[in-house]
């Protein structure tokens, strides 16, 4: 697309007085960090869009030489390199123009529960939380599990986790969704595949100060932890169970042996849906498509399948498959997926720009 030279001026207009102001050494406190962070958020549009003049204003000087015969060879040669370069270098000044998500830099909660398919549907759930934590650490990301509900068969019955380091959310923020998987189960004599399905939801971690959680709000109950037995049973009321009554939202956790730190990993969770559900009022019909992407988890809605015969992954939404099932699910080949989903976001916002 093309962006208009006024637009342009604007932005270097823009960029200039943001500078000249922090360098002034006037602004402080609460000014100054808006400052800067105003400066941050414009400073790759700023460099984007000074590329393009320049290219702009090149073709232009270059077009004029073509009227001098001594130079219009070189003038051509030149030309024509600059021509095939400005396009891409437009594109990626109206993608830096998208309007950002304000929680695309922050880390994420990660939650995925078994759905339809019971103790396969488990097995799954294990599969999606250990391909999550491998493309993690490809990331260079850190996981730690807040809550957890184990299955006897393995895998989980749901699972908790925050994620956190660099871009989380925006690299993770189109897992949400049902996710189906076609396999024979391991307790399957016959032969016969099976369809299960699991649901993930990845939602931005708040800071403390992005959303206030008034104590009166809260009804806590404590209660004893179930264990698997053996001397890791837990003989105190450790567990913690946060009602949060204004939402309704309910949050549980029994994973430490101290009342403290699970109340601590309930809150954690609690702020991070109370956090998203601050965002989906705002977002409005954008955010019950998203709700009822999630779904119920039953094996007729789905974003993803995992396809175990074949090999093969597909992603429902943009039509992608990929035949390297266990590269995806080993975590690496994840990435593929990730970028395909941003890549098909960035085309309908800058097609929408166009409108």
């Amino acid at each position: 697309m093309t962006i208009p030279a006024e637009r342009l001026r604007q932005i270097a207009n823009r960029f200039a007085e943001l500078e000249a102001r922090m360098a002034s050494g006037q602004l402080e406190g609460e000014e100054f960090v808006q400052a800067s962070r105003d400066y941050a958020e414009l400073e790759p549009v700023a460099k984007s869009s000074a590329e393009v003049q320049a290219m702009r204003e090149e073709i232009a000087g270059l077009t004029e030489m073509l009227a001098d015969p001594e130079m219009k060879a070189m003038a051509e040669e030149e030309l024509a390199a600059i021509q095939q370069r400005l396009p891409l270098a437009e594109k990626q000044l109206a993608l830096a123009m998208l309007p950002k998500d304000s929680a695309d830099a922050k880390p994420a909660m990660l939650e995925i529960r078994a759905g339809t398919g019971g103790d396969e549907a488990a097995l799954f759930a294990g599969d999606l939380f250990r391909m999550y934590e491998r493309f993690a650490a490809e990331c260079g990301w850190k996981v730690e599990t807040v809550s957890m509900n184990a299955a006897e068969v393995g895998g989980f019955k749901e699972i908790v986790a925050n994620i956190k380091g660099t871009g989380v959310f925006a690299k993770l923020k189109f897992e949400s969704g049902v996710h189906r998987v076609q396999r024979v189960p391991v307790t399957e004599s016959g032969g016969r595949i099976h369809t299960s399905a699991a649901t993930v939801a990845v939602l931005p971690e708040p800071d403390e100060v992005d959303i206030h959680i008034d104590a009166t709000d809260l009804k806590i109950d404590t209660y004893r932890a179930s264990g698997a037995g053996g001397q890791h049973v837990n003989t105190t009321d450790s567990a913690i169970r946060i009602t949060h009554e204004p939402s309704g939202i309910v949050v549980t956790c029994q994973d430490g042996r101290s009342q403290h730190k699970n109340k601590e990993k309930a809150m954690q969770v609690l702020r991070a849906r109370l956090y998203e559900q601050q965002r989906e009022s705002v977002a409005g019909a954008e955010a019950e498509a998203r709700k009822a992407m999630v779904g119920s988890g039953d094996r007729s809605e789905r974003i993803r399948t995992y396809n175990f015969p074949q090999g093969r992954v597909t992603d429902h939404r943009i039509g992608l498959t990929l035949h390297k099932l266990e590269e995806v699910l080993a975590g690496p080949g994840l990435r593929e997926l990730t970028d395909a989903l941003i890549a098909e976001d960035e085309a309908k916002r800058l097609a929408a720009m166009d409108e």
